[in-house]
């Protein structure tokens, strides 16, 4: 919520896209129940849109239940049912490999579907960040840098290995895991993926490949809003991010897809669906 520049495209109406960024950070609990949300004004100001884009952005999730107002200028997240805590505990662990690019959604999803699990939740930047930008820095690199051959062959291989060994442990402990990466190499690396999933399946687990596909305009978008320092190369020069990337890619196994365009249905409903997928139902 505290990203100061969050100039919106026009794929959708610019309330719209307001309201579903704000209501997927409630699903994914990094908006909470009885949150005050900033002022109308303010929020203008965070998003680079007018009041009255705001004020409509508000009767939607006003209208949704999930806001509410106090008074004329205070607003809070009505989300109770957010605090409980289930647990679907299997007789067998489940991993969950989320992938997709920056700003796809991927760590909203692992957010909704480990509230709506009590799984642990795994984000690769979450347990690694720190480190990686200590180590960066004392290879005489930006702790921002995610382009250079340094960064490429030395330190993100280490990345992907600390994220595994947690999946694993948590694995031989009985419990299941959603993991959170882009998984770019990873998911197009057959043997890499059947390795993955002999692994899991000798500890007594299964495995789900998530895929979470996201348009240029929509990925830009999420990018600008989360407002990270990592981001920023990305941010100055789009247009050649862009071509750097497949934006059709896919993975080489089986895997379910999670469509987060500003066209697509919304990210909840599709994060329920895919647990039911993953239950049986």
């Amino acid at each position: 919520m505290s990203s100061p520049d969050r100039r919106l495209t026009r794929t959708e109406a610019l309330h719209q896209q307001v309201a579903r960024h704000l209501r997927n950070e409630i699903h994914a609990g990094v908006l909470r129940d009885g949150d005050t949300l900033p002022s109308t004004r303010e929020l203008a100001e965070q998003w680079g849109v007018s009041v009255f884009t705001i004020t409509e952005a508000m009767k939607l999730l006003s209208a949704e239940g999930l806001v509410a107002s106090k008074s004329r200028s205070k607003r809070v997240v009505v989300a109770p049912t957010h605090d409980r805590r289930p647990e679907a505990r299997l007789a067998q662990p489940h991993v969950v490999l989320i992938g997709g690019y920056a700003g796809s959604g991927k760590t909203e999803l692992g957010r909704m579907l480990a509230r709506e699990t009590g799984w642990p939740m795994l984000d690769k930047d979450t347990l690694t960040r720190p480190v990686v930008e200590a180590a960066l820095q004392v290879i005489g690199q930006s702790p921002h840098d995610r382009e250079s051959e340094a960064y490429v062959s030395t330190i993100r291989p280490r990345e992907y290995e600390a994220l595994i060994a947690a999946t694993d442990e948590n694995v031989q402990c009985g419990n299941s895991a959603i993991v959170t990466a882009p998984f770019i190499r990873e998911f197009n690396d057959v043997a890499w993926l059947e390795r993955r999933q002999a692994a899991h399946r000798d500890m007594g687990a299964s495995t789900t490949l998530v895929w979470v596909y996201c348009d240029p305009d929509t990925m830009h978008s999420y990018v600008r809003h989360r407002g990270a320092a990592r981001d920023a190369a990305k941010l100055a020069d789009w247009r050649a991010y862009l071509s750097s990337i497949n934006i059709d890619f896919r993975p080489t196994v089986e895997y379910v897809e999670v469509d987060n365009c500003a066209s697509g249905r919304p990210l909840q409903s599709q994060a329920r669906e895919l647990l039911k997928t993953i239950l049986g139902g």
